[in-house]
């Protein structure tokens, strides 16, 4: 797996800032470094640019555990429903 950051498309991006905004969950696929995939529900809480100019996708797993996901290592993301407020 190449560690060279590909940029993802702009639509994709503004559903992540959609996903956040509206506190949708999102069940999401990604490959880790390593290459193993990995499938998990996941709260969008923030996107972060970091010097390299590599963009991240700062979410927790349902029982609270944070995660900070390469965009461009995320193979999917399919919104399931709005958390309820509060």
């Amino acid at each position: 797996m190449s560690d060279d950051y590909q940029p993802i498309d702009c639509a994709i991006y503004s559903g992540y800032e959609l996903a956040i905004l509206h506190r949708t969950l999102l069940r999401v696929h990604w490959r880790d470094a390593d290459g193993q995939d990995h499938v998990a529900t996941l709260r969008p809480r923030d996107l972060r640019t970091e010097s390299s100019k590599e963009e991240f996708l700062i979410a927790e797993q349902l029982d609270g555990e944070p995660l900070k996901l390469r965009l461009d290592r995320i193979v999917s993301a399919n919104a399931l429903h709005p958390e309820p407020a509060g």
